[in-house]
């Protein structure tokens, strides 16, 4: 009952017809076109079925949910970025607010060490003004004396030398003289 597969005389293969030649494919074979039409409609129908119950549903919820999460995460990037923005205004406007105090007090800051230095100026000036009158008394007074000094002294240094040179003695009296001319020009 072995059925021999080789090529070996007087053995028949399923696929060969009488007298030695190959059957045609089976698919296009006339007398099982109609039974292969219905099993490939039964197969298209089953797999529609399979694929339309099971398997899209199953896709088209993976694809609703990765919608879902990529549309949750585009929102909440957009309330980060929004909230990220106020959060740059509020602290540009700070900023901006801040400099402007900052240049409030540093100009009232001026304003005030520009008086406070102003008033000392002039309380110096008052001081300096008192020191260069007193001063101005002093020399005045050391001029005068110094004067009086030099009368005397260019006095006796005239009685010196006209004694030196005459060998007499001038009196005092007209040596003053003279030396009250010679002063006054």
């Amino acid at each position: 009952m072995a059925e021999s597969h080789g090529n070996a005389k007087g053995s028949t293969a399923h696929t060969e017809a009488d007298g030695g030649h190959k059957a045609p494919f089976p698919p296009f074979q006339k007398d099982t076109f109609a039974s292969q039409l219905v099993s490939l409609l039964v197969a298209f129908v089953a797999l529609y079925l399979i694929v339309s119950r099971i398997a899209l549903p199953r896709v088209g919820s993976l694809l609703d949910e990765r919608q879902n999460k990529i549309e949750g995460d585009l929102a909440t990037a957009q309330k980060l970025k929004d909230g990220s923005d106020a959060a740059l205004k509020a602290y540009e406007s700070e900023l901006a607010s801040a400099r402007s105090r900052a240049q409030a007090i540093g100009a009232e800051t001026r304003e005030k060490l520009n008086a406070a230095s102003e008033a000392e100026r002039k309380t110096l000036e008052e001081r300096l003004s008192v020191k260069l009158a007193e001063a101005e008394k002093t020399i005045a007074a050391t001029r005068e004396a110094a004067m009086s000094n030099v009368r005397s002294i260019a006095s006796d240094a005239a009685i010196a030398i006209v004694q030196r040179l005459t060998g007499v003695a001038p009196d005092r009296r007209a040596a003053n003289k003279a030396v009250d001319a010679t002063l006054k020009g």
